[in-house]
């Protein structure tokens, strides 16, 4: 069983940047592909992110491409999510993700077996 440990979410203001990252407890991370959904609230959960397990490849929702990279350091088993010039609508509880099936980008819920617990990003106006 994979656990995945986000942190790095907190208040700020519209135009700044926050970084978050996600620690997980799986040494063959490296094979895993990963992504970033967010939950606004009283909405559902929705993708922000994906990153294919080379790091080579990389997908965006359009609501974040421009703002938002996806990156991963394998030897220390972290996903992190760079967030620059954060909007109010980019409030939300944050959630990492994770798969062993590896190949290609996941923009999908039911393409990631393993969830963390998520961080709040809340950005002020």
């Amino acid at each position: 069983q994979v656990q995945l440990v986000e942190s790095g979410g907190g208040l700020v203001q519209a135009g700044g940047s926050l970084r978050l990252s996600c620690a997980a407890s799986e040494r063959t991370f490296s094979r895993y592909r990963l992504g970033w959904f967010r939950q606004p609230p009283g909405k559902e959960r929705e993708f922000v992110a994906a990153l294919s397990w080379s790091g080579g490849g990389t997908y965006y929702a359009d609501s974040v491409k421009g703002r938002f990279t996806i990156s991963r350091d394998n030897a220390k088993n972290t996903v992190y999510l760079q967030m620059n010039s954060l909007k109010p609508e980019d409030t939300a509880v944050y959630y990492c993700a994770a798969d062993p099936r590896g190949g290609g980008l996941g923009s999908h819920l039911y393409e990631y077996d393993y969830w963390g617990q998520g961080t709040q990003v809340t950005v002020s106006s």
